[in-house]
């Protein structure tokens, strides 16, 4: 729940307009006992009580005077509560946030790389997507397989049903049914692996350009910032080409999955 109470602006008094003018009232409303004389001393004669000022229609100024400190009082805590304990503002501040970086030179470097150009030329995302294929038809083809085995078995029951009895019919339509479900189930399932398939390559892809990025750029130029471009999903309008480092960045991509790719096959 917020409060739109400001730390800049003092305590708005009026919140305690209800409490402190009931009290005030009430105080005012009561009328001051007299006070009691005072007994005489048998051996040292006490000093002629000094007159009471205040007026009996009137609170006395005691009274008045612990009404101003209540009030006082009330207003510190009120203070206290709303500045040290953040209470009644709509400040979202973090201590713990990460504080802006600033260039050292006072400049901003940035580059900026094509993602299309980049997947399109990255031999490695090149045979992911090739593998991923592969993996996709693998999968189609045995759906296909169990669907026409099925399709297969039901129409050999129809042409041949007749001549069977009716214990057979009924555990080969039983046995026909379950498979029919099996299939529905198959269809799913293959469609979870090829999505989970591809998400695995594409994180793959993702981590392994992303690294080599941070490992070139702290051996090279140092940017401050490097954006991806892409076609269709771009916050930006216009990138000045002389920021352009993709051609760099997928041949050093290529020569390291080569050297990569080459050990694998030597072992």
């Amino acid at each position: 729940m917020e409060i739109n109470q400001d730390l800049n602006k003092p305590v708005d008094d009026n919140s305690l307009d209800t409490i402190e003018m009931k009290e005030v009232k009430e105080t005012m409303e009561q009328r001051p006992v007299n006070p009691e004389p005072i007994p005489e001393n048998p051996v040292t004669p006490a000093a002629p009580a000094e007159k009471d000022t205040c007026n009996n229609k009137k609170p006395c100024c005691h009274t008045w005077l612990l009404v101003c400190n209540i009030i006082l009082l009330i207003g510190l805590i009120l203070l206290y509560i709303f500045h040290f304990t953040g209470f009644g503002t709509k400040s979202k501040h973090n201590p713990n946030a990460a504080a802006p970086v600033v260039a050292k030179d006072g400049v901003l470097k940035i580059a900026w790389i094509d993602s299309d150009t980049l997947l399109a030329k990255y031999q490695y995302a090149i045979d992911l997507q090739e593998e991923l294929n592969k993996y996709k038809e693998s999968q189609e083809k045995h759906y296909q397989e169990q669907v026409a085995k099925f399709q297969k078995d039901y129409q050999n029951f129809i042409q041949t049903g007749e001549n069977m009895t009716l214990s057979q019919q009924q555990a080969t339509e039983a046995e026909l049914k379950q498979r029919a479900d099996k299939i529905g189930a198959l269809e799913a399932e293959l469609t979870q692996k090829v999505m989970q398939k591809q998400m695995d390559s594409n994180i793959e892809l993702l981590n392994r350009i992303f690294a080599f990025v941070r490992e070139y750029n702290a051996a090279n130029q140092q940017f401050d910032l490097i954006m991806r471009k892409t076609f269709n999903d771009s916050p930006t309008m216009y990138i000045n080409p002389a920021m352009d480092i993709t051609n760099e960045i997928i041949e050093g991509l290529n020569e390291e999955y080569k050297s990569v790719k080459g050990k694998k096959a030597s072992k």
